[in-house]
């Protein structure tokens, strides 16, 4: 199992930035998909998640409105759009996997913001600077 996160760079405040999730040697289809960043100082921080099974997502607080998560099945990659982006966007972004979709971490009275994921990937830097 492999996941290849790309797509960071420098944007300004207000920008736009899509970063993109390829899996190899598995099929995304039986997991979800999950991103999270770190800045400097901090702890790393739940962004988004997909269920790729039923196509199900979800936001932290901090991005809900402005990120939007979608999955190409066709291409095995899974998208976080960036819109409308803050400095407090500045982090590195990784994306992770786990065959516990968020929902079924929820009955278990877990939830996809842990950082218990079977999965990860290398990071991407997100830049947010004018």
């Amino acid at each position: 199992v492999q996941l290849q996160a790309s797509g960071g760079g420098s944007v300004q405040p207000g920008g736009s930035l899509r970063l993109s999730c390829v899996a190899s040697e598995f099929s995304l289809k039986y997991y979800a998909i999950g991103w999270f960043r770190q800045a400097p100082g901090k702890e790393r921080e739940a962004v988004s998640a997909i269920s790729v099974g039923d196509g199900r997502t979800y936001y932290s607080l901090s991005v809900k409105g402005r990120f939007a998560i979608s999955v190409n099945n066709a291409k095995n990659t899974v998208y976080l759009n960036m819109n409308d982006v803050e400095d407090e966007d500045t982090a590195v972004y990784v994306c992770a996997a786990d065959w516990r979709t968020p929902e079924l971490r929820a009955r278990a009275g877990s939830s996809w913001y842990s950082p218990i994921w079977d999965y990860w990937g290398q990071g991407t830097q997100v830049t947010v600077s004018s």
